[in-house]
């Protein structure tokens, strides 16, 4: 049985994989922040003694595993197949950023340096069939880190603090391997647009206050995911209308 031209196996394998990813993020968001590493001795103890399922996050992870191999569908090649597996892959880094951002208001440096590791790793490996996407990859870690770098420097002149924190600038260089100089750019207003909407919403119901820091490391990681499933034309199309109060033909 096929959906979308896909194997309906593929969907329950990334369906069961989806839920496993789902309970490592989990043991993730708990080991990063306090700077233990993911995979070690002690990890298989602790993970033993203290285990417990995290059904959001599962069955979250799982549902994006699902979609992502319905959206993009599963090619003949490995190269073909880049996009599907380097999605995979953030998953899981991006819902840890979110959680541990949003409790903490950190993103751990080893987490934003796995992100890009990983991304050089994909960058090397486009740049098999194509040298042109590795460049436009690297052009789009410079653009990622230099808009959240240029406003993090402006904010602090200005404001005497800093308007964005560091992790969020490592994280955008970070994504910018991910999805080129385009998509990171149209990341970064996405994420100020969803930023500015659900911050007005959290001020407005009380459950922030004007003077209460609002982390904005899940903002981008909303964006990521909107860039994820939605070509970037479509997406365009949206943010001009959007900023141009639906006055673009």
């Amino acid at each position: 049985m096929y959906y979308n031209d896909v194997h309906i196996g593929y969907y329950l394998v990334a369906a069961i994989l989806g839920l496993i990813v789902g309970q490592l993020v989990d043991w993730a968001n708990k080991r990063l922040p306090e700077y233990k590493k993911f995979l070690s001795l002690d990890f298989f103890r602790e993970y033993k003694v203290n285990f417990r399922l995290n059904y959001i996050l599962m069955i979250l992870t799982s549902a994006i595993y699902v979609t992502l191999v319905y959206t993009l569908g599963i090619k003949e090649t490995l190269i073909a197949n880049l996009d599907l597996i380097k999605f995979l892959i953030l998953t899981p880094l991006l819902l840890s950023a979110f959680v541990i951002d949003y409790k903490l208001q950190i993103i751990p440096n080893r987490l934003n340096l796995t992100i890009f590791e990983i991304g050089l790793i994909f960058a090397f490996l486009y740049g098999l069939s194509n040298v042109a996407i590795t460049l436009n990859m690297l052009l789009g870690m410079l653009a990622g880190a230099g808009i959240f770098l240029l406003i993090t420097v402006v904010g602090g002149l200005f404001y005497g603090k800093e308007a964005m924190g560091f992790g969020d600038v490592k994280l955008m260089g970070a994504l910018g391997l991910y999805f080129g100089l385009s998509n990171i750019v149209v990341i970064t207003l996405i994420s100020f647009l969803i930023g500015a909407i659900l911050s007005i919403g959290l001020l407005i119901t009380k459950i922030k206050k004007t003077d209460e820091y609002i982390p904005f490391g899940p903002f981008i990681v909303i964006a990521t995911f909107i860039s994820m499933y939605i070509p970037l034309e479509t997406i365009k199309i949206v943010l001009i209308k959007i900023f141009t109060l639906g006055m673009y033909k």
